[in-house]
C-alpha cells in the first residue's frame, strides 16, 4: 500500500473542519494549511489533524503549491474544507493506492455540488472535475488567481466516484467571494485583454449568464440555476469594471 498524506487549507472553516478531517481520515498523514483563522479553525485543527501549519494566504494556488512540498508521502489527497470524501470515494482511493499504475501521475475527481441547500443537477455544474489525487513529485499548480488547475508531469484518469462540495453557507458570503474572485480575475486577464469596450462589459456578463441558465439548462435548477447565472453575468461583468480600475489604479 502506497503511502496518502491528505492536504485541507482552511481560512476560517471551523464549520466545516470536523466533517472534512472525518471524511480524509484513512489517511497516513493528515496535513491542514491554515490561513491565520480567527475564528477557531486552527486551534480545532490542531486537536483533528497530525500536522497543521500557517501561512498568510495570497491566493489559492500559490497556498497550494507551497503546501504540497511539506507532505510527507508520496501521494496527495489535496480537499477543500468545503469538500467531503465519500464513503465510495475512499474505497476507490485506498483500491488505487494499493497498486498504482505507474504510468498516472494524476487523478481527476468530479463533484456533486450543493448550493442554496439544493444538490445543483445542471447550471454548468454538472461535468464538474478537479484534480486532487496526485503524486507530490511530479505535479503543480499553474500560477493563476483563479481557478487554477494542476499541470501533471505524466499521465492523467478520472475515478468514478465523487467529492460532495457544499460551496454556499450564505447569499453574503457567496456574493463576497464572488467580488473577491472578480479582483483576482482582473489580475489574471490585464495581461491578456486588449482595450476594454461594451463587449467586455455587456456582451460577455449576458453570455455568461445565457450560458449557465439556458445553453446548460440551469432553469432546470428553479431559483438555484436563476441564482448560479445571474452570479456568473454578474461576476464576469465586476471582472472587467475591477480591470478598469485596475488599469487607472483606482479601487
Amino acid at each position: 500500500m502506497h503511502t496518502l498524506t491528505a492536504i485541507i487549507p482552511t481560512g476560517n472553516e471551523i464549520h466545516n473542519i470536523d466533517a472534512v478531517v472525518k471524511s480524509v481520515d484513512f489517511a497516513d498523514e493528515i496535513l491542514v494549511v491554515d490561513s491565520f483563522s480567527t475564528d477557531g479553525t486552527f486551534e480545532k485543527a490542531q486537536e483533528l489533524a497530525t500536522k497543521v501549519i500557517r501561512r498568510e494566504y495570497q491566493y489559492s494556488a500559490s497556498q497550494k503549491n507551497w503546501a504540497i512540498p511539506q507532505a510527507t508521502h508520496e501521494w496527495i489527497l489535496l480537499v477543500d474544507a468545503d469538500e467531503r470524501v465519500t464513503p465510495e470515494l475512499k474505497i476507490e482511493i485506498l483500491e488505487i493506492l494499493k497498486d498504482p499504475d505507474p504510468n498516472i501521475v494524476a487523478y481527476k475527481i468530479g463533484r456533486i455540488n450543493h448550493f442554496m441547500g439544493e444538490r445543483v443537477h445542471y447550471s454548468g455544474w454538472r461535468n464538474d472535475k478537479v484534480t486532487r489525487l496526485f503524486k507530490r513529485d511530479f505535479c503543480i499548480y499553474e500560477d493563476k488567481h483563479v481557478h487554477a488547475e494542476i499541470i501533471p508531469n505524466g499521465e492523467t484518469a478520472t475515478l468514478k466516484n465523487k467529492f460532495l462540495h457544499y460551496s454556499y453557507t450564505t447569499l453574503d458570503k457567496y456574493i463576497e467571494k464572488m467580488n473577491r474572485y472578480a479582483t483576482w480575475q482582473a489580475k489574471d486577464y490585464d495581461p491578456k485583454t486588449g482595450s476594454l469596450t461594451p463587449y467586455h462589459f455587456v456582451i460577455k456578463p449576458f453570455w455568461g449568464f445565457f450560458k449557465h441558465y439556458i445553453v446548460q439548462s440551469g432553469f432546470r435548477d428553479g431559483v438555484v440555476g436563476l441564482t448560479i447565472g445571474y452570479m456568473q453575468g454578474y461576476v464576469v461583468f465586476m471582472r472587467y469594471v475591477k480591470l478598469w480600475l485596475l488599469r487607472k489604479n483606482r479601487e
